[in-house]
């Protein structure tokens, strides 16, 4: 027995802990507050103009009129969403999932050709989170105005430069919640019924709460957002590949990195790269990590650094690109792929769904036909002699004006019509409609035939729909 031990070799492990250095005061901390360095260039400018285009659509949609009503209403309490001239109901389903789907494959085609781009330039947690920035560069101060006003004691100055930091925070927050909230309900009387105490229990906790959700993600959260609790940080990389263009840093140019002057030209000589270590791309970095220790799931490819750092190279007379939107393949010396596989499918299976969508929307009929059999007996026999089958058209305007629509059937045999054949239905109701149709059962030798209802608008023949039943003859 014992020749069939195991002998067992004790190895000692040593876990070394680092801990955050905070005598680093240009590197980022991660336990402290982003102070983020206002950056000017190409890049910023398209954010900032993208952003500007965005919010303004953002706050002026609710507000236009189409038809004597608001254009763009998701009333969900009426269980209608009416988008212009399209009104959306709980059947149109289909429509949204489409349009969901569009959404998704858009966003998984440009991460895959241009990296998390989304994140940086439309993604609204970052549209907000630099419109909350630059109010504090404009009350507060700079950067470095920044941290110094934040360790220095508390003093009149700050006490009213924090407020009124915080003021306007929360003024654009509740401007961003009344909006907001102003796409699911009517938005004109929301802004006079909210600042009158009119509003309704509901409408009042939902512009709150979209206040609250504002000011704390924008105004505290912020990279926290990125980092921790929006998922697609974490699985944006399984879009990544080696051509996919990111902001990147080039270390076979920018190492080694260190100081020097401006007129020295031999900095090659003494092992030196282009990166002169200035730390402003961490700086301006909204989520504060260092791009140059490589590709990050924190990144959210603003180009912020990638500015900072031309502007730089620039003044040091050296040539642009130390950091830049590029591929791993470009970095190698390898050429860059950029019609691949991965990419091509994203695109056809985008350009799949979008006609998909577009044949959904286009061949939609704005209205909706059940019929209904009477429960109570198959047919009955007239005092005539017919064989008379009862039925209830429900019938759904799904339109946004008031229709007048055409009944009528189709079959094998004449029948005799016994109810309305025309109806005045308004927008969003819907109407039941009985009706009867009655046949000589000797004009048949069957015992039951297949019919056909059509309900068809009046002015315009092409807005129909038909349904198929059966008429029991009983003989």
């Amino acid at each position: 027995m014992d020749q069939q031990k195991i002998d067992i070799k004790n190895i000692p492990v040593h876990v070394e802990v680092h801990k955050p250095d905070s005598s680093h005061s240009g590197h980022y901390n991660p336990r402290d507050r982003i102070y983020v360095r206002a950056v000017k260039g190409l890049h910023q400018a398209i954010r900032r103009y993208m952003g500007f285009v965005f919010m303004g659509l953002f706050m002026l949609l609710p507000w236009l009129q189409y038809d004597g009503h608001q254009a763009i209403l998701l009333d969900i309490t009426e269980q209608k969403f009416n988008i212009f001239a399209l009104t959306l109901w709980p059947q149109d389903f289909t429509i949204l999932a489409w349009l969901f789907i569009i959404a998704a494959y858009a966003l998984f085609f440009v991460t895959a050709f241009y990296g998390r781009v989304w994140c940086g330039y439309l993604c609204p947690q970052s549209v907000w989170t630099f419109i909350f920035i630059w109010f504090e560069e404009k009350i507060q101060g700079t950067r470095n105005q920044r941290i110094k006003l934040d360790n220095d004691a508390w003093s009149v100055s700050k006490f009213f430069k924090k407020a009124a930091t915080h003021f306007c925070w929360l003024a654009f927050s509740l401007l961003t919640a009344l909006i907001f909230v102003g796409y699911f309900t009517p938005v004109g009387p929301l802004f006079i019924q909210f600042f009158t105490f009119e509003a309704s229990f509901w409408a009042v906790v939902s512009v709150l709460f979209f206040t609250l959700c504002t000011y704390g993600n924008a105004g505290w959260m912020r990279e926290i957002m990125c980092t921790h609790i929006c998922p697609y940080a974490r699985f944006q990389s399984a879009m990544f590949d080696k051509d996919t263009f990111t902001v990147t840093y080039d270390e076979k140019r920018g190492e080694n990195r260190g100081p020097r002057s401006r007129k020295d030209k031999d900095y090659k000589e003494k092992g030196l790269g282009d990166c002169i270590d200035c730390n402003l791309c961490v700086q301006v970095c909204p989520t504060g990590i260092d791009i140059r220790n490589g590709l990050q799931y924190e990144c959210i490819n603003c180009g912020a650094c990638i500015d900072a750092c031309d502007d730089t190279m620039s003044k040091m007379g050296y040539p642009p690109g130390l950091i830049s939107y590029t591929t791993e393949h470009s970095l190698n010396g390898k050429p860059t792929r950029v019609l691949r596989p991965k990419l091509l499918g994203y695109m056809l299976v985008l350009v799949a769904v979008c006609v998909a969508f577009a044949w959904t929307l286009y061949s939609r009929v704005p209205l909706e036909m059940n019929i209904i059999r009477d429960r109570g007996e198959l047919y009955r026999e007239t005092n005539e002699g017919l064989v008379e089958n009862t039925y209830t058209l429900s019938i759904s305007n799904k339109s946004q004006h008031t229709v007048q629509f055409d009944l009528s059937v189709a079959g094998s045999e004449s029948f005799t019509w016994i109810g309305p054949q025309q109806v005045s239905i308004s927008a969003g109701e819907t109407r039941s409609v009985p009706i009867s149709l009655a046949l000589d059962p000797y004009s048949t030798e069957q015992r039951s035939l297949d019919i056909r209802f059509t309900v068809q608008q009046a002015d315009n023949p092409d807005v129909k729909l038909a349904q198929s039943t059966t008429f029991f003859v009983g003989r």
